[in-house]
Formats: structure tokens, sequence, C-alpha cells
């Protein structure tokens, strides 16, 4: 694997530089003092990863994630000081198409290097989650029927997902009347300063899903991460560490699939931008248990692996730019809430 070091500062981006030769098969492409250098270096020799700094002068590392991913994308894994001091900085550069972030590595007195075991931990997950894997099968539950749930909205997203479900919070009219729930591909730790990045961006109170939640019209509950969240036969939110083999945490697949035969209709999923095919074989799922399903098209997408690959096996009904997809599941949740009878396939596919 082939990193570039994008860091002001000449200690730092040498014990980078050493971290990253220290690992087999992992060498330096080169180092970049800010944001301008990284772009340049990007466009003429572009790395595996990139590890992005957020602070430096000229250009910082948001725009500078926002330049690269637009010209030539690549695997970027944000390196800051502070994550939870940078956190909108960091879930800026994370909607632009950085896959993560991580605490820089600090030099203790004696040498040794605190911190590097995680950076080298986030660089190995992110260098598997790079390659095309297929995604395990959503393992379907018996049907159950509740009295009258709100319209259930579900959301998948993973690279450039912060930006996008924020942009498609924001479109949405105050009081809601649909239960909102969100799968963004984000480490635990980072998952509640989304909640409250994501809370900032739009008119919607979001929090992260606890176990036991029950789905209510105006709740925006994010997972966790870290575990698979999953809806039980009892209508409530749980998690779980199967599938295993799923290097993709939470998986957007493990929600829809246990969703999908669960939920009593009206209920619409959307797969927003991400890489590799997560979010795909739920959201078939959910189109034929006779949800609406969404799928992010090309050219709004900061990534399109998820929703192409949606699209390539049929399980979006509707391929939208960003920009239509808010407004069109505000009206679909408007028309269905309204509706006396809230349940079959005519009402979510209307011809």
């Amino acid at each position: 694997m082939r990193v570039g070091i994008v860091n002001d500062l000449r200690l730092v981006a040498e014990m980078l530089r050493r971290i990253v030769r220290s690992q087999p098969g992992w060498d330096v492409a080169w180092i970049a003092s800010d944001g301008i250098d990284a772009v340049r270096l990007c466009t003429s020799d572009r790395p595996d990863l990139v590890l992005m700094d957020l602070v430096m002068p000229g250009m910082d590392g948001v725009e500078a994630t926002r330049r690269i991913m637009k010209s030539t994308p690549t695997t970027i894994l944000v390196v800051t000081s502070s994550v939870t001091g940078n956190a909108r900085a960091v879930f800026e550069a994370m909607g632009h198409g950085a896959l993560d972030a991580v605490t820089t590595p600090s030099v203790r007195p004696d040498g040794t290097v605190d911190g590097a075991e995680a950076l080298v931990h986030k660089m190995s997950l992110l260098s598997r989650l790079s390659s095309p894997e297929a995604t395990p099968s959503p393992r379907r539950a018996p049907s159950l029927r509740a009295e009258q749930p709100p319209v259930l909205v579900a959301i998948g997203a993973s690279t450039g997902g912060p930006g996008a479900v924020a942009a498609l919070l924001a479109s949405l009219p105050p009081a809601f009347p649909a239960a909102i729930v969100l799968v963004q591909h984000v480490d635990a730790q980072f998952a509640p300063g989304l909640a409250d990045w994501l809370a900032g961006q739009c008119r919607h109170p979001v929090r992260i899903a606890l176990p036991g939640d029950r789905l209510r019209a105006g709740d925006v509950l994010l997972a966790a991460g870290d575990e698979h969240m999953v809806l039980l036969p009892g209508l409530t939110l749980a998690y779980t560490s199967e599938p295993k083999e799923c290097p993709y945490r939470p998986s957007v697949d493990a929600f829809l699939g246990s969703a999908a035969p669960l939920w009593p209709l009206p209920a619409i999923a959307v797969l927003l931008t991400g890489m590799g095919r997560d979010g795909a074989r739920g959201l078939l799922s959910c189109r034929e248990a006779g949800w609406h399903t969404i799928a992010q098209d090309e050219r709004t997408s900061v990534l399109y692996g998820m929703p192409r690959a949606a699209r390539e096996i049929g399980a979006a009904v509707e391929v939208l730019p960003l920009e239509e997809i808010g407004p069109s599941v505000a009206r679909r949740v408007l028309d269905l809430s309204h509706r006396p009878g809230r349940t079959g396939e005519k009402e979510l596919h209307p011809r």
C-alpha cells in the first residue's frame, strides 16, 4: 500500500513516515506540507491512502479533501491533533469523502510513540474496505404487524454520507411525521459528535439510537457504530455483532434486511453515496417487501459505489440527484401520513 502524508509540521510528518514504513508492504508515496501540495501530488501520483491533516496554512484539510475527491477520488483518513476538538471540520471532511478520522500519534519523553497502534489499525481497516468484497446476505425474520406505526424512512450512507445526510435532513419540513433511522459507516466514538453536527445542520433533533428504542414519528435516530443495528420482531432496536464477516459497521444491509420483513407499510429506504456494495441487497429486500426505495444518482454522489450496486440489481424504484431526494421523501411521507388506510404496495407505488 502506497501512502500519501499531508502535514505542515516536519516532525509529525516524519513520525507518520516511520509508522507507515514500519508495516510490511506499506511505503510512503510522498509527503505534502499543505493542502495545495496534496491536491497537486494526488493528481500526478495518486496513492492508495492519504493521511490528511486538518489545520494547515494556505489550504486546510477540508478543502483539500473536497478537491481531491472531486478530481482524483482517493481513500482519505483524517489524522488530526484532536478529533473531538476539530469535530466540525472532521465531519465536513467526511462529508466531502474522507472515510474516517484518528488522533495524531504523539511522541512521549522516552521516545515511544503513543497512538501508533490506533493509526495502523485504521489504515489496515481502510485498506480492506477499499477493496471489493461480497456483502453477506441479510437474514430475513418472520413478518409481524404492529398497530398504526409511523411512516418509516431508513437512510444508509458511507463515503460522503455526513454531508449528503445533512442536506437531505435540511430539506425536510419541521415536525416531520415520520420516524427516521440513519445508518452511516462511522466509528462509535464519532457517532455522538456526528449526531450533534447533523442536528446543527437541520431543523430536526438527532440522537444516538439505544437498544430497546421504539421508532416514533419525529425521531431521527443514528446507529451508534462498531456493531450492527437491527430491528427485532417487537419493532424495537437492538445491536448485534452478526454478521461478523461484514467489515462495514454499522451495516446498512444488516438494518434494512432486518426491517424489510418486519415493518408494516408504509416505509421508504434511501441509499446515499458510499464505497462498496453495502446496502444494495438490503434495499432490494425493502423493495420486494413493498417499500418505496430511492438511490442517489452518480452525478451528486461523492463515491458512486453503494447506489450503483443497488441500481445494478434493480433495488431502487427511483434514482435521484441528492437535491431531489429530500423533497421526494417529504411529499411521499406527507401524502401517506394523511391517508386513512396506510398499507399496501399500491399506496407506495401509485400508478
